[in-house]
């Protein structure tokens, strides 16, 4: 009874103050009524723990993974050039491109399911130096058996990092809060294109030191900054929370692998526990659990969006510099560089601007997708057929529109996987959706990395129509990807998503119709924050 008075005169003054915030009762660990504003600051505190390391290996592991587009431009009136030196086609580099992204298919999902039964902080570190150790290596290609062997190698040891930084997201937030989270360290990928546009630059001045070319200096030194990276994250980076009082148990390998600090300590743990209950039980998934998450149709409309947006945006990432050249030859290597950047500067300008809304009003996924990539379409249209040969700048200002249009676009269908396959499928679904999301839709790489640009020879003849059926290609594929997105949110109507039964925690009193109320977090999700709690709403 006395606690009942209590928790009834602690709700009372927080409903008379000022602020008048949202609360939360606590029915497990005995916190009786938690503000919302407390609960954020929980959040907060996960924040500075976790995306700044995943930003840095994000900008570290982009800039490996995308600095062959770069170095097919890099000290070009030299002869030292990436095509120059290792004497290989444009196909053939069109080629190697294209063999990173079919490993990176393959072994996506595999990567992930991994993830789910290891440390999560081990195999993401594991995958950082991975990455590093290949980058370093292609300082030596030679040709283009060494090209295409460690753009193989890549795609191997970096699949499983983009959906295993979603699902480990998941692990700490409410799926519908991610969006904000996934852009964030997704704009490391923008920054990461434009500054390493700007610093090729001076790579291109360190061209013949130590008898290395510039782009040998600019793969070995990112490299070795990213296994250092890597190395640093057993220390940095949480593992899975546990619920308060348990202690991690430790096999005969774990002595070996540095242990890193709880995310939360204390009240803090205690809150995050009962707002996200959810991940704390989670009951050892089957091959049966992983079938049904295969055979979700949910999963395919999510698959063409991320087709369409990632293909245009790897091939624009791969190959800005050289549409940037077809539409102005007389520009320099160093020129080309420096132009490339602000198209990455407007992704992450969009990204900033339009995942917080789209956690805020999270029902409107779909539309928050489509109007973003509407703008790639103006842009790319722009880059068609815009301009003339006196005035090619048009053709250029298309380029910024993509780059716009592209930003929010993939953290949107990344956090649209979460949201759905959580509640669903719990762990499994999320680990699984978000892996197949993303290693099927870089088919779209594929397809623009080999098919597209210099890898159609007829497409790629000099002239006014350079290009074009390459950019109405991608056209077409975004137009996919809108009507996708209209498809899921027609059909989530029509026929809703429930969760799996199993879903449903044995230790909780909720029934099946219920299930959404498992969790502080799960309750205040059933309605949208909009424009709440915004700093012009604070009084």
């Amino acid at each position: 009874m006395e606690k009942e008075l209590a928790c009834e005169q602690r709700t009372r003054q927080a409903g008379e103050g000022e602020g008048r915030h949202e609360l939360d009762r606590d029915a497990e660990t005995g916190l009786g009524v938690v503000d919302i504003q407390r609960i954020e600051k929980v959040y907060r505190k996960l924040d500075f723990r976790i995306i700044p390391a995943f930003w840095t290996l994000y900008f570290l592991c982009s800039a490996i993974r995308s600095n062959v587009g770069l170095a097919q431009t890099m000290n070009l009136a030299q002869g030292h050039d990436l095509a120059s030196e290792l004497n290989i086609t444009p196909k053939e580099i069109s080629l190697g491109l294209a063999l990173f992204y079919v490993c990176y298919v393959i072994f996506d999902l595999p990567s992930n399911l991994v993830m789910t039964r290891l440390s999560p902080r081990v195999w993401m570190s594991r995958i950082v130096i991975a990455v590093g150790i290949i980058g370093s290596c292609m300082a030596a290609m030679k040709a283009a058996w060494s090209f295409y062997l460690l753009r193989l190698l890549l795609g191997i040891v970096i699949a499983g990092m983009w959906p295993g930084m979603a699902y480990y997201l998941t692990l700490f937030y409410p799926p519908s809060r991610t969006g904000k989270r996934i852009g964030q360290y997704f704009t490391a990928a923008q920054v990461s294109a434009a500054v390493v546009s700007l610093v090729s630059a001076g790579f291109q001045k360190m061209d013949g030191l130590q008898g290395l070319v510039g782009f040998q200096w600019m793969f070995l030194l990112y490299g070795l900054v990213t296994i250092c990276l890597g190395i640093g994250l057993l220390w940095w980076l949480p593992d899975r929370p546990l619920p308060p009082g348990e202690t991690p148990e430790r096999t005969r390998l774990d002595k070996w692998i540095p242990q890193s600090r709880p995310a939360l300590t204390g009240e803090d743990a205690l809150i995050h526990y009962e707002d996200l209950t959810r991940v704390y039980r989670r009951p050892r998934w089957t091959v049966k659990d992983l079938w049904h998450v295969v055979t979700d149709w949910r999963v395919w409309p999510l698959f063409v969006m991320y087709f369409g947006v990632v293909g245009v945006g790897i091939g624009v990432q791969n190959y800005a510099t050289v549409i940037i050249r077809g539409t102005n030859p007389n520009l320099t290597s160093i020129q080309l560089s420096l132009l490339a950047a602000p198209i990455w500067i407007m992704d992450l300008i969009a990204i900033l601007l339009v995942t917080p809304f789209s956690d805020r009003f999270h029902r409107h996924r779909a539309l928050f997708f489509s109007v973003p990539v509407c703008i790639q379409i103006v842009g790319l249209l722009m880059t068609t057929y815009a301009g003339s040969i006196a005035n090619p700048w048009p053709r250029y200002g298309g380029l910024l529109l993509i780059g716009f249009g592209l930003g929010p676009t993939v953290p949107i269908t990344m956090t649209w996987t979460n949201e759905i396959f959580q509640p669903r499928h719990g762990e499994v679904g999320v680990a699984a959706a978000s892996a197949l999301v993303s290693g099927l839709g870089n088919l779209g790489s594929i397809l623009t990395t080999y098919a597209l640009f210099a890898g159609w020879p007829t497409d790629a003849r000099q002239g006014r129509k350079q290009y074009r059926n390459s950019t109405l290609v991608m056209v077409g594929i975004l137009c996919l990807s809108i009507l996708s997105a209209a498809t899921m949110t027609v059909l989530l109507r029509h026929f809703g998503n429930g969760p799996n039964a199993k879903q449903i925690s044995s230790g909780s009193s909720t029934s099946e119709g219920e299930v959404g109320m498992v969790d502080g977090a799960a309750r205040r999700e059933l309605q949208e924050r909009g424009f709440g709690r915004l700093w012009w709403s604070r009084r």
